[in-house]
This record gives C-alpha cells, structure tokens and sequence, in this order.
C-alpha cells in the first residue's frame, strides 16, 4: 500500500500549526511577509499562500487586507439557527460583539423585486448591519423592509445588536412563514474587504424570507458569514400522528 505524501501547502500549515500551539507565534503577532515565508520555505507565493489559506480556514490566522497575516485571537463563533426569530446568537465569552448598523432608502431593483414580490422601483429600507468583536468582523447582513412597513415599525433608536434583530424578527403582522436557503461560496471582494478575510476563504450564504398571513414579503434578510467563524443548524420538528390525520 503506498503512503500519501503530504503536499507543500500542507507541510508549511502543518509546521505554521506547531508554533501557534507551542506560543512560538502569539496572539495578535504579525506574520512575515508572504514572500518571506515563500523563500523561507523554498515554494511559490501561491503554495505559500494556499497553505495561509488552511489555516485562515481553521481559524488561526487572520488576514488583514493592505496589513499583512496575523496570528487569531480565539474569537466568539456564530451561530445560526434555521427557523429563529433571531437572526444570530453568539457563544458566550468575555468580549462583547457590537453591531453598526447603516440605513438607506433605495427602490426595488433586479434580484430583490421577486426576492421580495414587490413590482420594480417599489420603496424599500435597506439596514447594513456589521458585527466586530473589536476590530475583527465577524458578519455582515443586508436586510431589507418594504417602505410602507418600516415606517410603521422602524426600529429602536439608537439600533443595538439585540433589539434591532428583535424588532425585526416580529414585524406587524406576525409572521406566517419564514423561508431560508444556505449556500457556501467564495465572497466577492467587497465582502473580502468588509470582513477582512482572504479571497479562498468559503463564506455561509444565508437568505432569510419572512412571509405574513396575507403571503406579503415583510422582510428579507442576506447574511454572509465566514465559515470559520460560524455554524449554521436547520431543525426540523416532527409533526405529531393526530396533526397529520387533521390534515
């Protein structure tokens, strides 16, 4: 039987993973450059960078974009779960995750007319929410609310991570029916530069429809988080004998 010979990217990962764990690399520490460490490991910047790339995927090194690469700090994950009335929840460590969040007003044009069933050039509210733990971000949501209904229900003042979601996730009507889709992608370099993270890095591509009673769209939610920081869950809850017979 032949061995498996470990590739260069995973050699040089390997090696990178060792002097994390032995406190060689700290915290917080910046890494050399990605041409150094090419020549210091005798391969292509491309290997060197695929092997940075392992490691960003585990959530060891963070790159920093026009900065460099640099060593993790342990961060607080993400967790979504399919169905929730809130959009996200985090593990429970020291540090607090703070929210920014930016309105604007826009009209309804190409993907979100039939995301939200809405005819073209309707008025919408778009809120840009980023969460950070310090200076790293850790996700980046764009949730949209049809005009006539935010102003109804806008939300609290001054927008904290908790409430905003809260209000949001119980609009008047009270939701009939939420929808979601998961994908996992590459991000586009605009998300690459929100969530300073490298180009190869998967991202978790969340769409969140929230249905009323009448079947209106009262809110759609696109959130982007890099999958080394979050986990998504979808529960399902069998529906009981006696329901199905109703049925």
């Amino acid at each position: 039987m032949t061995d498996i010979v470990p590739s260069r990217r995973q050699v040089i990962a390997v090696d990178i993973r060792s002097q994390i764990a032995a406190g060689q690399l700290k915290a917080g520490e910046r890494l050399p450059s990605e041409t150094r460490l090419a020549s210091r490991y005798g391969v292509s910047t491309s290997t060197l960078r695929n092997a940075l790339a392992l490691l960003q995927s585990e959530g060891l090194i963070e790159k920093t974009h026009g900065k460099g690469n640099f060593v993790a700090h342990a961060s607080r994950r993400l967790t979504y779960v399919g169905g929730g009335r809130k959009l996200l929840d985090g593990s429970p460590i020291d540090s607090e995750l703070r929210v920014t969040v930016h309105a604007t007003h826009l009209q309804a044009h190409g993907h979100l007319i039939p995301l939200l069933r809405v005819p073209a050039n309707t008025e919408l509210t778009q809120f840009l929410c980023v969460r950070n733990e310090g200076t790293s971000p850790h996700s980046v949501a764009r949730i949209y609310v049809p005009r006539d209904l935010q102003e109804k229900n806008p939300p609290c003042e001054p927008p904290s991570c908790a409430n905003f979601e809260a209000r949001l996730a119980g609009p008047c009507p009270p939701l009939a029916e939420i929808r979601e889709r998961l994908t996992a992608r590459l991000p586009t370099p605009e998300e690459v530069e929100i969530l300073q993270i490298s180009s190869t890095l998967a991202v978790l591509d969340i769409t969140r429809v929230a249905i009323d009673g009448t079947g209106r769209v009262v809110e759609a939610a696109l959130l982007v988080l890099p999958s080394h920081r979050a986990d998504a869950y979808f529960i399902s809850h069998p529906v009981p004998e006696e329901r199905k017979r109703e049925r």
